[in-house]
């Protein structure tokens, strides 16, 4: 756990730069708001942050909200509970709670984002809306999302020597730490196991050589195979969730074609 512990010491670093910028339409729910700083698209976008379910905050994301706000969105980014502190289904539970604020709050349609353990949680967050009758969002732009907490893939294996972050033993540790007693394919822990019927349009980026390719892959596949509209894109040379990597172009790449396909069925939505 002394990994955890650093990264969370430079964690309360940052937030202690970022003052907390609750949302004034829902001040009891955590979480960081960025209103949109272009003319807006009508619409809100809920980020939803990696970090294994063991590190990460709001404020510290900041700046991938703020890169959406200056596209048209207004940007709302739940924080949730992390293990091993809180177990399986917490974060998702967090996340619901904030998503069913938004519903009542704000006008306007709903997108979502979400990177490695975020992207994820976007997709759990779905199958939960869904499968409780609540309006799903319009769309979701998934960065190499972790969906495979059983962590089954092929590829977290034949790329442990190609990814620069992770190796198979380690994205496992991390697992049992964010389960605890929840079996790794249990389909909203793990949605690549879920029914995914029904869900909104997708467009998904993953790295070619990172350990958890095939996370999104073969939720791609399963998507698919259910009806669900994909756009899907292994991009070469790039780690694991590289669009927070500001310093390389692909990141940027990643974010606007992210964007362009959100504002897209944003105007196809409006249209029908």
């Amino acid at each position: 756990m002394g990994t955890i512990a650093s990264l969370r010491r430079f964690q309360g670093f940052v937030e202690r730069l970022s003052p907390e910028n609750r949302a004034p339409f829902m001040p009891d729910v955590p979480g960081d708001w960025v209103p949109a700083t272009r003319a807006p698209a009508g619409a809100t976008l809920v980020y939803l942050y990696g970090g294994a379910f063991l590190v990460g905050s709001s404020r510290l994301f900041r700046f991938i909200a703020r890169d959406f706000a200056r596209a048209g969105f207004d940007v709302f980014t739940p924080d949730y509970r992390l293990a091993p502190e809180h177990i399986f289904p917490a974060a998702l539970d967090d996340v619901l709670c904030a998503y069913k604020a938004l519903l009542a709050s704000r006008p306007g349609p709903i997108v979502l984002a979400g990177d490695s353990a975020g992207g994820g949680l976007a997709v759990s967050l779905m199958l939960r809306a869904r499968d409780e009758g609540l309006p799903l969002p319009k769309a979701a732009a998934l960065f190499s999302p972790w969906t495979d907490l059983a962590v089954a893939g092929p590829s977290a294996r034949e790329n442990e020597e190609k990814d620069a972050l992770f190796t198979r033993r380690v994205i496992l540790s991390g697992a049992r730490s964010a389960l605890g007693r929840t079996s790794g394919k249990n389909p909203l822990a793990s949605p690549v196991y879920a029914d995914l019927s029904g869900l909104p349009p997708l467009i998904v980026h993953a790295g070619r050589d990172e350990a958890l390719r095939d996370d999104s892959a073969r939720l791609v596949e399963r998507a698919r195979a259910a009806g669900v509209e994909v756009d899907f894109e292994l991009w070469p040379d790039v780690p694991h969730a590289w669009q927070w990597m500001g310093f390389i172009p692909e990141a940027r790449e990643s974010r606007d074609k992210a964007i362009a396909f959100l504002k897209q069925k944003l105007a196809v939505g409006a249209a029908v």
